[in-house]
């Protein structure tokens, strides 16, 4: 027997100065895909593994990754259009006549063109929305598809007015600044949070965040300084600050606005954090359909390096603080604390075991603290001006303010900033203009897609992130406010084709639940439902929510249970 000398052909150079440009190691595999893809129109076979050897890791795990995510893809693909088919533009879809997604457009923009489904982009103050390429487009329908081919863009929401009623804090330099001008920031008091942290201990930093009773904004609610305290206290380092702006779940999309109307006070308030804690660098997770944030993005932390407010020795304090910016690729489960930082490590975003949880084990199993854009954004505005002064904005049980959503059928849909203790006939009435003329009120999803969908008899109850108890959600703060017009089980449907697009499948309950209850509901929203479908929801309800490995899969039964819970006669009533 002969041995034979095995050779193998040069990596692809251009493939392998990606990967050094991206730093050369695993956490470099979604940046490297992303531009390999951008280049090629596709990830074949050899540039797959052209990207494993360049990163000297399994080919395996960059064929798992490149199916992982929704916006890589192996098949080639043109000029891409996104189209939004999250609850939202569903719904605003439908009342503009237009019902059929990616055909209407296939037709309209013709072979140019790569049309795709996609999940909630975050425009649902834009309804119906589109991404054309990198580019962000709404309110716009199939009807204007050669407009929107030739660089028209729909029009934004103006949120530079505050309406009757807000409280604005996070908002109160919303359209008074250049949001790429960091001058424009500075001269309007951005980073004097910052300055008066470095004026004391880190251990008073974290003092005057937990006695300001500052609550984490992406849905939980849990308490910004204790789980910074948890990070400060751990004796391993280094630490590691992480930004979640992988805003993903339909009807949020505040933490874009945050970003796009004042990037710097996102970078104050996680510098703060970072000095608090004793870490040194923190990232930014934005989700892929964000590139025009994350470009601002990183143009304030260019900025602010310039002016000495990141990197070496900040403003002379002898404290140093980095931040990075890191896409996302397309996946809803990566908005999961420990999802997202399986992919900021180069994975396939997949929820981890918790315990241990991320103050203790994180960021490369190290000590980390992750908070959304909105919790960051709060916290210069404690520094600056204090404790009491947070608790002075409201005079509801649970201090400060918060941003909040409302879409849907009202006059004036869109975001404002607010106290807590708003009881939905508020936010209906009072911020969103009351309901469109014609429309009476039947039902509404409060908190997001995996919030409480209620009837008129909650419409009085003060939302705080207790009320939950009392069934009406808070969550990330949204509320979808729908007339007669809806059928709650179409509606309900709409949402299991989120959660059922968006699921990760690493486990059975959520995988098989989340189809199963799509399948079913297919069924009822089309007069075609069965004897039993609404006891075999219930059941499924109960099984995703006892036995679904991570949040995603235990939240889609609040959205079931609450709608069968307030809308049984019209569930049953489609049963044969």
């Amino acid at each position: 027997m002969t041995n034979k000398k095995i050779t193998y052909k040069p990596i692809d150079p251009e493939i392998e100065r990606l990967a050094h440009h991206h730093g050369g190691t695993m956490e470099a595999t979604l940046e490297v895909l992303k531009d390999v893809e951008a280049q090629r129109s596709a990830l074949t076979t050899d540039s797959l593994t052209d990207v494993a050897r360049a990163l000297k890791i399994p080919p395996h795990h960059i064929y798992g990754m490149a199916t992982f995510f929704s916006m890589l893809s192996l098949d080639e693909r043109k000029k891409i259009l996104r189209v939004c088919d999250g609850p939202v533009c569903w719904l605003e879809r439908a009342s503009k006549g237009s019902k059929q997604l990616v055909s209407e457009w296939e037709k309209k923009v013709g072979d140019e063109y790569t049309v795709e489904r996609t999940s909630c982009l975050g425009l649902c103050d834009r309804a119906p929305a589109v991404l054309i390429g990198d580019e962000q487009a709404g309110p716009v329908t199939s009807k204007d598809a050669q407009k929107v081919c030739k660089g028209w863009r729909g029009v934004p929401t103006d949120y530079s007015k505050p309406r009757k009623g807000e409280v604005r804090v996070m908002m109160s330099l919303a359209g008074k600044i250049d949001p790429d001008s960091i001058e424009d920031a500075i001269a309007n008091g951005v980073y004097g949070g910052l300055k008066s942290a470095l004026q004391k201990t880190a251990e008073q930093v974290l003092t005057e965040v937990e006695s300001s009773g500052l609550q984490g904004r992406g849905g939980a609610g849990f308490p910004v300084g204790r789980k910074w305290r948890f990070v400060a206290n751990e004796s391993r380092s280094p630490k590691y600050i992480i930004c979640n702006a992988d805003e993903s779940e339909p009807l949020i999309f505040k933490d874009r606005v945050l970003m796009d109307t004042n990037p710097h006070q996102l970078l104050e308030g996680m510098t703060i954090a970072g000095y608090a804690c004793g870490a040194s660098e923190a990232w930014i997770y934005i989700r892929g359909e964000y590139e025009v944030q994350a470009r601002r993005l990183e143009n304030a932390i260019a900025q602010a390096k310039e002016k000495n407010l990141l990197g070496e020795n900040i403003l002379g304090s002898g404290f140093h603080f980095d931040i990075h910016v890191h896409r996302g690729a397309g996946a809803y489960i990566c908005g999961e604390e420990t999802a997202l930082i399986e992919s900021l490590e180069g994975k396939r975003g997949e929820p981890r075991l918790r315990p241990p949880f991320p103050p203790q084990s994180g960021f490369r199993g190290q000590p980390t603290a992750v908070n959304n854009v909105e919790s960051f954004c709060a916290t210069p505005h404690i520094l600056k001006n204090g404790a009491e002064w947070w608790k002075s904005l409201t005079g509801y049980a649970t201090p400060g303010t918060k941003m909040y959503m409302v879409l849907g059928h009202v006059k004036k849909p869109g975001l404002f900033e607010a106290p807590f203790g708003l009881t939905l006939r508020e936010i209906i009435k009072k911020f969103g203009g009351g309901m469109k003329t014609g429309s009476k009120f039947q039902f509404a999803l409060c908190g997001g897609a995996a919030g409480t969908i209620v009837d008129k008899s909650m419409l009085d109850v003060p939302i705080d992130f207790a009320s939950s108890q009392k069934g009406i959600s808070l969550g990330a703060g949204s509320f979808l406010i729908c007339d007669e017009s809806v059928s709650p089980v179409a509606f309900l449907r709409e949402l299991l084709h989120f959660f059922a697009a968006e699921s990760c499948g690493k486990c059975t309950p959520c995988r098989v639940g989340t189809y199963r209850s799509l399948e079913i509901l297919n069924r009822m929203a089309e007069g075609k439902g069965q004897k039993g479908d609404m006891d075999e929801l219930k059941a499924l309800a109960d099984i995703m929510r006892d036995s679904s490995f991570c949040g995603l899969g235990q939240s889609v039964p609040i959205p079931m249970s609450s709608a069968m819970g307030h809308f049984g006669k019209e569930f049953r009533a489609v049963e044969k």
